[in-house]
């Protein structure tokens, strides 16, 4: 049986962060992942935004981490020749309600740490941005864009730099607890083999708390119930009339359907959101005539048939629908007893912003 320090499940974005993280803290490191490739997944259908830290509660590991992360990430980006632009962001209010919303979102994001979120007024938002309809607004500077995959690239690089491994086409079928750490079953090409370990992190994304639940010795009722939260996207045809990101103000399960740039300029809108009860990644075209009406309150002039099928991501929730958003969820010992092992549920946005900061947390954690 192969023996290494340490076993990342997940070659997602924050699983390699933290098989990246690990390997650099002179760990010998393999990274499992199941599919053909990395970043198949969450990390590779979502808004490829880096996040300011906004939204989130005060002292929340979403508020901290995003915060932490997004400093992290724009440094790495530069240092590393990752694509990204920090484009800055406009937070939307389209009539009386939501415009007091806005305050709230404001104190929110300045009680995190985020220190150029100012108000503006809709005339000077109209001067940044001249097709905007709003009554009030927030700025955000700090909110960019990122090439994921890029990234992705970029820390397996230096995961392998520093002795670290991916093993692609590799799903685990089963954890077992040793008496000094753990042997993890991984089915390849040539059959089923067992990898020992000292320190195991789960960074399966959607299959966080199936994974966990191989490992018998983790009490089952300590595991969380896991909601999926379908988004689809839809491709503006045409160039967009905007310099900036466009949200609209939250709602309860999603950030609304917001316009977002990627780096050649293509804007894009969504995600909207569905609850659903299996994974699919299927988008309906149907679902783009919604779009419309919610675009055109911040964006009045969105031409008829600009929108076009692009693309579905899925969340792993922590919360029930119709719930308040629940928290990232970072398992290491002091929370289920067994040494070595961290578990991460509900994983969503801003886990992109936050992957830098997430791999060294979950060191932090490891070491008590």
């Amino acid at each position: 049986m192969e023996t290494v320090d340490a076993v990342v499940i997940g070659a997602g974005v924050v699983g390699l962060a933290v098989g990246r993280a690990l390997a650099l803290s002179g760990q010998e490191v393999i990274v499992l992942e199941a599919a053909q490739a990395f970043g198949t997944g969450t990390s590779s259908r979502n808004s490829e935004v880096i996040h300011a830290g906004i939204y989130y509660p005060p002292g929340s590991l979403k508020a901290r981490l995003c915060v932490a992360g997004r400093a992290l990430l724009y440094d790495y980006c530069a240092s590393h020749g990752v694509g990204h632009a920090r484009l800055g962001k406009l937070i939307v209010a389209t009539d009386a309600a939501e415009a007091a919303q806005l305050a709230d979102i404001l104190a929110a994001g300045q009680a995190n740490g985020v220190t150029d979120l100012v108000s503006i007024s809709p005339a000077d938002a109209r001067r940044l941005e001249p097709e905007l309809a709003c009554t009030a607004a927030l700025l955000s500077p700090s909110t960019g864009i990122i090439d994921s995959h890029g990234l992705m690239l970029s820390l397996l690089g230096d995961l392998e730099a520093a002795g670290g491994a991916l093993a692609l086409s590799s799903p685990v079928t089963a954890i077992h607890r040793t008496h000094n750490g753990f042997v993890v079953d991984v089915t390849s090409g040539d059959g089923t083999f067992g990898l020992g370990c000292r320190v195991l992190v789960n960074a399966a994304g959607l299959g966080a708390v199936a994974v966990a639940a191989m490992l018998a010795d983790l009490d089952p009722s300590g595991l969380p119930r896991q909601y999926l939260s379908r988004g689809c996207y839809f491709a503006l045809q045409g160039k967009a009339p905007f310099r900036h990101l466009i949200y609209p103000v939250p709602k309860s399960a999603s950030l609304g359907t917001h316009l977002t740039l990627d780096l050649g300029g293509q804007a894009k809108f969504g995600p909207d959101q569905e609850w659903i009860e299996e994974i699919d990644y299927a988008v309906d075209p149907a679902r783009g005539e919604a779009f419309y009406a919610e675009i055109r309150r911040y964006w009045p002039g969105l031409p008829d048939g600009a929108l076009a099928p692009a693309y579905a991501g899925i969340r792993p929730k922590l919360q029930a629908p119709g719930q308040p958003p629940a928290d990232f969820r970072v398992d290491g010992p002091a929370v289920h007893g067994l040494p070595g092992l961290v578990n991460l549920f509900g994983i969503e946005s801003p886990g992109l912003t936050a992957s830098l900061a997430l791999g060294q947390h979950v060191l932090s954690t490891l070491a008590g």
